[in-house]
């Protein structure tokens, strides 16, 4: 059980100190509790399913001729503010870079910023994979050790 502990507590550490977690997630996890104890994993999944659909907007927006940037900065700026408010700090930080190619109406740099969201996103959404899998463990593992007679 204490490796598990320590393992989860490391991977976290970890992920606030690579940046890719701000203070923005600890306070969602203030939120769960008792009465929903899959809070965070319940807002995350939601935050998936919304930056695959910008994601892909994003994409096929940057294909189109000619390019309508007011779009794309759109869904750069919803993205930006969705992943601001689930902590997710280095895919809003991109954001932040993407919306100036925007306005700068620069297609080479919205490509490359699109292709680096893209990965800080997979990133993200691979260590909290990981990070939800631990916890599971703990949970599963705290239900068939401390059994109530």
């Amino acid at each position: 059980m204490d490796h598990l502990h320590r393992k989860l507590r490391d991977h976290e550490a970890a992920m606030f100190q690579q940046g890719y977690l701000d203070d923005q997630f600890s306070q969602l996890q203030k939120l769960q509790d008792d009465t929903s104890p899959d809070f965070v994993i319940e807002v995350m999944t939601m935050f998936f399913d919304d930056s695959e659909k910008l994601l892909n907007n994003m994409s096929r927006a940057l294909e189109q001729v000619p390019v309508n940037f007011k779009q794309i900065d759109a869904h750069a700026h919803q993205q930006k503010g969705s992943s601001a408010s689930v902590g997710a700090a280095r895919v809003k930080n991109v954001c932040g870079t993407f919306r100036n190619f925007c306005e700068a109406q620069n297609l080479e740099g919205c490509v490359r910023c699109l292709q680096q969201l893209q990965q800080e996103y997979s990133l993200l959404k691979n260590n909290l994979k990981y990070l939800f899998k631990l916890q599971q463990e703990i949970k599963t593992a705290g239900r068939s050790i401390h059994t109530r007679g």
